[in-house]
């Protein structure tokens, strides 16, 4: 059954990939790569560098305009104004400073892809201490962040945001189940997920990264990024894991220093803000792919690009949600040259190319509301909302024809998985 939406709220784009049941894409990697100039995959350390030190900048500027709020009230003669503008001056800096430090993360990140210098002990230096100083474990995440890049979408084999099945939360078969079943684990209260959505953005992050949640399925309950001989790292990268670590102590022993008043008004809020990783992959118009039927291009196809605060987060956060489409086919790529290459993989891609220009919170909630669950069988799925229903399906035979026409392309399309996602160690 497909479910319906709120037409006033959905983007154009969202509302036409509904209307338009899924057919995997045509193309091959060999057609992207082609229409790619190479020098838009080379990058430039002096740009990178430029843009390192504006975040850096803009950071210990707000924390100085920060400080210098509480020197208002002399200006401010009544009370019940002197703390309302205190009040907003400080919405202000959490909000600005949370913008900065996502752009800090978003910089980590295309350090730890090789795109931010030539060098890779340069890229490794620079992304973890930007990573530590957000209390990200760098080496840990790079890890798998490159597991996620070479298996987007694979319900097998990702390593982020994995879709729970519909046996995780106990329901009964889609046969037998009833709206009860359904209403009993998934109904609630607006306030109350409003309340989740909040947690997930906020601490989501560290659930992740402590428990593997919406991780990969192929590792036991309690695998986590700091544990050295956790499975999701090979032996070779454990010395660099318990370096993360070290440097995890360590920027939490600096905010201990810094006492409760610097971490909670200065630090705390700002770092909730900067979460925002969920909308790339979380769609109820994308699928995701069992083995039968995912290879690497279907994967890197299946993410969206969002202009994700418009203007602010094309500044703010380095392009990394207004082309992320292009960056898992070109993740070797430096970020400032995403927007043209953006272009070209629309270009190639066509119809199989995502774009939403949903607004990003009621995108944020509309994911978050109706990307429940899959189904234990099928080879291309698509999540459930709390109704047991699907926002689009499979176009009849279209999977049976378009794996027919890429069997010629199949060596090809390995080498080029290799070229995209390969970062040099």
């Amino acid at each position: 059954m497909i479910f319906s939406t709120t037409p006033m709220m959905d983007g154009p784009e969202y509302l036409e990939r509904r209307r338009t049941p899924f057919s995997p894409p045509t193309v091959t990697l060999k057609e992207i790569h082609d229409a790619v100039p190479k020098h838009l995959l080379k990058g430039n350390p002096v740009l990178a560098t430029m843009y390192v030190l504006r975040d850096i900048s803009f950071t210990l500027l707000l924390f100085k305009l920060a400080s210098c709020i509480g020197e208002t009230e002399g200006y401010i003669a009544s009370p019940v104004f002197r703390i309302l503008v205190k009040s907003l001056l400080w919405l202000a800096y959490w909000w600005v400073q949370g913008l900065v430090w996502a752009g800090i993360f978003c910089l980590g990140h295309d350090a730890g892809h090789g795109t931010l210098y030539r060098s890779t002990r340069t890229n490794n230096i620079v992304g973890f201490v930007l990573h530590t100083a957000l209390l990200i474990p760098y080496f840990a995440w790079r890890a798998t962040h490159h597991a996620h890049h070479k298996t987007t979408s694979s319900m097998e084999r990702d390593e982020n945001y994995v879709p729970y099945l519909r046996n995780d939360y106990k329901l009964p078969s889609k046969e037998k189940a009833k709206q009860f079943d359904y209403d009993e684990v998934f109904e609630e209260t607006p306030i109350y997920t409003l309340w989740r959505m909040l947690i997930m953005q906020g601490f989501g992050w560290w659930v992740y990264l402590a428990k593997n949640t919406m991780g990969s399925k192929m590792y036991s309950p309690g695998t986590n990024h700091f544990d050295p001989d956790s499975p999701l790292f090979k032996p070779e990268q454990r010395n660099a894991i318990i370096i993360s670590d070290i440097g995890l102590v360590a920027m939490v022993l600096l905010l201990s220093y810094a006492g409760p008043n610097f971490f909670f008004k200065y630090y705390l809020i700002p770092y909730i803000v900067m979460m925002f990783t969920y909308l790339h992959h979380s769609d109820p118009t994308i699928p995701h792919y069992r083995k039968a039927e995912w290879s690497f291009l279907r994967g890197a196809a299946a993410t969206v690009d969002r202009p994700l605060l418009g203007w602010m987060g094309r500044f703010f956060f380095h392009n990394i949600s207004h082309d992320h489409v292009a960056h898992h086919f070109f993740s070797s790529a430096p970020f400032y040259n995403g927007p043209a290459i953006t272009q070209i993989v629309k270009n190639v891609l066509g119809p199989s190319y995502n774009y939403d220009s949903t607004p990003s919170f009621y995108a944020l909630y509309r994911s978050f509301t109706q990307c429940l669950f899959v189904e234990e069988e099928g080879d291309i799925i698509f999540y459930k909302n709390k109704n047991g229903e699907t926002a689009r399906e499979v176009a009849y035979g279209a999977v049976k024809r378009i794996r027919v026409a890429e069997v010629d392309d199949e060596e090809d399309d390995d080498e080029d998985e290799d070229d995209v996602v390969e970062v040099v160690d």
